[in-house]
């Protein structure tokens, strides 16, 4: 009888999972790593030297001081320089125009 009690309980048992069928792999071609270039634009001229980023600091100075906006207000900025009349041109976040010497 014992022997009839270890079949039973064999029986009972739920029966293993297969495992899943495994998909090939599958090979992707290499693709070109993105580089950024960091670039750096000097404007010179009448013995004057800019960068962009200086006038773009203009431009959030003169938002921020000249018109008493806040510094978090400033999102995106449009620069126009025009070294004829020593002057840049700005358009900040779409809406406001001005602009200031240089």
């Amino acid at each position: 009888m014992a022997e009839e009690k270890k079949t039973v309980a064999a029986a009972k048992k739920p029966a293993a999972k297969k495992p899943a069928a495994k998909k090939p792999a599958v090979k992707k071609a290499p693709t070109a790593k993105k580089v950024d270039v960091k670039a750096t634009v000097n404007l010179q001229f009448s013995g004057k030297s800019y960068t962009s980023d200086d006038l773009v600091k203009i431009a959030k100075d003169v938002w921020k001081y000249d018109l008493g906006k806040k510094a978090a207000d400033f999102k995106t900025v449009e620069l126009y320089v025009k070294p004829e009349e020593s002057a840049v041109y700005y358009v900040v976040n779409g809406e406001i125009t001005g602009s200031f010497a240089i």
